[in-house]
């Protein structure tokens, strides 16, 4: 871990993260921000595609097991390296984050390995991507 403190974007999501407090998001996240997925061919632009995503990744990796176990920070961004499982699959991986002056996310980028672990998160994120869309139709 970093000998300073966590700048205070990333000390919010680790609130967020936390807490799975997904209506946070709306205040952390920029209206321009872009999400990269490790799956995904393109990114994926605005508050509510990132909202989006990022509420079913917390609801996929968010449980018990998750934790972050390195946190590197610049003047507008950082990266915290991840270690999570599905299904007894470990996965490691990165998040990294930019945000603008008055602290709102504007970037987030996911990278994970192994291709076995990004095989089951991909599958694990479809799923709760349709279970949202599904709750949101009704």
């Amino acid at each position: 871990m970093p000998d300073r403190a966590a700048p205070a974007p990333i000390s919010r999501w680790m609130d967020l993260a936390h807490s799975r407090d997904a209506d946070a998001l709306d205040a952390w996240l920029d209206d321009s921000v872009v999400f990269h997925s490790p799956v995904m061919h393109s990114p994926q632009r605005g508050r509510a595609a990132a909202r989006m995503y990022l509420s079913a990744a917390l609801d996929t990796l968010g449980h018990a097991g998750f934790r972050y176990v390195g946190q590197w920070y610049g003047a507008d961004s950082a990266v915290l390296e991840f270690v999570s499982h599905i299904d007894g699959i470990e996965i490691n991986g990165v998040d990294i984050i930019g945000w603008n002056e008055a602290g709102r996310v504007t970037s987030f980028k996911v990278m994970a390995r192994p291709m076995k672990g990004l095989d089951k998160l991909r599958e694990a994120m479809a799923a709760r991507l349709a279970a949202m869309q599904q709750q949101q139709q009704q």
